[in-house]
């Protein structure tokens, strides 16, 4: 399918693998609204990317229902209704083990990776019924099909319900002509790594995937034509098994 024009949002796009993803739409000719909490890191990766058309930005905290109504308002009076939506807004803490875990810790990460999902999806839904059309993609992860002792109990409990959200909308949306993508990555080089309990040898991180990666798996899907459905999709570094 041929994206020139399509107004695609991407939430987490000041870094890592929402910036990766922006790029790679808006050099498919999307209009791309990247979303994140820092205006500064926000005008910085637009900046970065100095292509035709344009990456635009706005600034939002998704886990505030209010804010991503507002958001989903100033994106149809600026680029107009959406036609992508890509969930990748992510965090994680550094004292994750269930013993250690911070309540506030918890909600904090429930509020961004899971409600946030469902709030930007929420709002999504209206502008593409109308429509009848539109995608929703979800950069949920591996941490959200099997528990990763790693990922921490809040980060898998949240990605659990993302996946959980991508295919229960999939179900109830697709007769409206809207399509649901979950996307599983495995180990991902991203700054979300600086919160590990323990740092990450080099020689780890060179093997993960490249946020590239995960941007090109999006595309994939984005360009399928609008009767293909791809429920889910893992991709994980050679060395990470997920079964």
């Amino acid at each position: 399918m041929d994206l020139t024009n399509k107004i695609a949002l991407v939430t987490g796009g000041s870094s890592g693998i929402g910036l990766s993803i922006a790029k790679a739409l808006a050099q498919e000719g999307c209009r791309v609204a990247m979303v994140a909490r820092d205006p500064e890191k926000l005008r910085q990766a637009a900046e970065s990317y100095g292509g035709k058309p344009p990456l635009v930005w706005y600034s939002c905290d998704v886990a505030d229902r209010q804010a991503v109504e507002k958001l989903f308002g100033w994106l149809r009076e600026s680029l107009g209704p959406v036609d992508i939506l890509v969930n990748a807004a992510g965090i994680n803490i550094r004292r994750r083990a269930v013993g250690e875990l911070d309540p506030a810790d918890w909600d904090r990460v429930i509020a961004v990776n899971l409600n946030g999902a469902f709030y930007c999806t929420r709002a999504a839904l209206e502008q593409m019924r109308p429509k009848r059309e539109g995608l929703i993609i979800n950069i949920s992860s591996i941490s959200g099909k099997r528990a990763l002792k790693y990922s921490g109990v809040a980060y898998c409990a949240s990605k659990f319900g993302m996946t959980a959200l991508g295919t229960c909308v999939g179900i109830e949306e697709w007769p409206n002509g809207i399509r649901v993508t979950n996307i599983y990555p495995g180990e991902v080089d991203t700054p979300i790594l600086e919160h590990r309990p323990t740092p990450v040898p080099p020689e780890r991180r060179a093997q993960m995937l490249k946020p590239e990666d995960v941007a090109a798996c999006v595309l994939f899907v984005a360009k399928l034509p609008p009767h293909v459905l791809v429920p889910e999709l893992v991709v994980t570094p050679l060395y990470q098994e997920y079964i």
